[in-house]
């Protein structure tokens, strides 16, 4: 049995237009698809990561960094969106992955999903909780801290020096909290609202955009007024000695940082099933919630940085800051944390959206078990994987700091396009008479560019980052040899081709 048996686009085809009891309901269109990538990307990018890049790497250069950024995701974004065309399936870069280079390759791929979109939603839930609590403080409502906070926080020996609270020594330390109930509460109602339907979902999703894109253009449009460019002065601040720390090289390790302002595109693809017309729709969805959300980060990072000086956005909301400091804009500071709120909920939705969907996929595969793969009869929805993926899910959010939560995400992410990008490399040279309603221009230079940037973002990366990654690969293996290669749909009808062909020959 191969372990880089691909499957055909044609029965990949096949079973996405089937229907029956383990069929999804079609109902997304083209704007749906871009409200669902623009409620993914805008988040934590926009109202946290913006100040910390500014200040400790970029300066007020930090548009540079979100454009250095955009630069790796499109080039990915294009590549995706050829493959959402040509294969318009569920499970976005595993199932590309799948019909290009093989099981194997699909089943880490899919290993490294699980990583991004559980991890990510956890990591997001938990700066949910922080700007919601944040909101009932300013409205008068104080939650205890021992419902509001990790049980645990990992420390190192710099923060043992530095006498950081809850670290006495190095490695795991207890906080004194039991958990984080607020960032459990947003993963379960985010679950409770996927479960019942996508179009629902959606709904709920657009409601959310419009009114944090709605913040975020009152922020644009009354922040210009105040902004005073010398704080603009200089653009890329000198080196100071410290690796990455402002110079161009704090511009490209800004770069990094930001990239997780970015993810989320990319789980556009993964609801390639539920979509009216994927082959014109998933392009539209991808390219032009990137597109949109690139704008908004690089006009609101402008704002930012000319309303405060960048050396004090060393914060954990540095737009509500920023509008603090101007009294004309105090009356923005609720709009914003509210806006923060809704706009961190809607990533979490759209991030456990896509893990329960490579759940589905990789179940109808036969690589997971095959409760990832039922449908409620009523909702048309992979009821099951969300229920299970949201109590996994909620139970981390509650549990693990922020910190080890975050460290995986942008690492999975950015192996996800190196896949996806020399997939369709791949593909073109495979199947160059594939119908693709849209195709990926200068290929295969546009794939090329897109893989060698995002290796170049994952080299920034810390060592103990990738070790993580390798030892979660490492029990992704084992599963795979355990029980997936045992079960795998492919495998069964290959070997049940050979039995037969042997047979005709005896």
């Amino acid at each position: 049995m191969s372990l880089w048996a691909t499957k055909s686009i044609t029965a990949l085809r096949a079973e996405a237009e089937a229907t029956g009891e383990r069929s999804l309901k079609r109902t997304l269109g083209a704007l749906n698809l871009t409200m669902l990538g623009i409620g993914a990307i805008i988040g934590a990018g926009i109202f946290v990561l913006t100040g910390l890049a500014a200040a400790l790497h970029a300066g007020p250069a930090v548009p540079l960094s979100f454009v250095a950024a955009a630069v790796a995701c499109g080039l990915a974004g294009l590549c995706y969106a050829e493959m959402a065309s040509a294969v318009p399936v569920a499970g976005s870069a595993y199932t590309y992955s799948y019909a290009t280079m093989g099981e194997f390759a699909a089943w880490i791929i899919g290993w490294d999903l699980v990583l991004e979109y559980a991890m990510g939603a956890a990591t997001v839930g938990v700066g949910w909780s922080g700007y919601f609590v944040s909101m009932l403080d300013y409205f008068g409502v104080h939650l205890p801290t021992a419902i509001t906070s990790a049980p645990l926080r990992w420390c190192t020996g710099a923060d043992v020096t530095n006498a950081v609270a809850a670290c006495a020594t190095a490695g795991w330390n207890a906080t004194g909290s039991l958990f984080n109930l607020p960032a459990m509460v947003i993963v379960l109602v985010a679950t409770a609202v996927l479960v019942v339907g996508i179009e629902e979902s959606a709904k709920v999703n657009n409601i959310i955009v419009i009114l944090k894109i709605s913040v975020v253009l009152l922020f644009i449009a009354f922040g210009f007024r105040y902004v005073d460019a010398g704080n603009w002065q200089p653009f890329i601040p000198p080196n100071t000695g410290s690796f990455g720390e402002f110079g161009w090289s704090g511009v490209f390790r800004g770069a990094g940082l930001i990239f997780f302002a970015y993810i989320g595109f990319d789980a556009v693809s993964t609801a390639a099933q539920e979509a009216k017309n994927p082959q014109k729709d998933m392009p539209v969805g991808i390219l032009g919630s990137l597109a949109i959300c690139t704008i908004l980060y690089i006009v609101v990072s402008l704002i930012l940085t000319g309303l405060v000086r960048y050396d004090r956005l060393n914060v954990a909301h540095p737009v509500a800051y920023a509008v603090e400091q101007i009294p004309q804009l105090s009356w923005l500071r609720p709009l914003i944390t509210v806006g923060a709120v809704l706009g961190l909920g809607s990533v979490v939705l759209v991030m456990l959206l896509g893990q329960s969907r490579v759940f589905y996929s990789m179940s109808r595969d036969g690589l997971i078990g095959e409760w990832a793969g039922r449908v409620h009869p009523r909702f048309r929805t992979p009821y099951l994987s969300t229920i299970y993926v949201g109590l996994i899910v909620a139970v981390i959010t509650g549990t693990f700091p922020i910190q080890i939560l975050g460290e995986l995400v942008n690492i999975g992410t950015l192996l996800a396009f190196v896949l996806v990008c020399a997939g369709v490399w791949i593909l073109r040279n495979k199947r160059p008479d594939l119908d693709r309603p849209f195709r990926t221009p200068l290929v295969p230079l546009v794939p090329i560019l897109g893989m060698l940037s995002c290796f170049g973002l994952m080299a920034t990366l810390p060592g103990d980052t990738w070790l993580r990654l390798f030892i979660w690969l490492l029990i992704g293996f084992v599963i795979y040899f355990g029980y997936g290669k045992k079960h795998s749909v492919l495998q069964r009808e290959r070997a049940a081709a050979a039995g037969g062909e042997s047979t005709r020959k005896g």
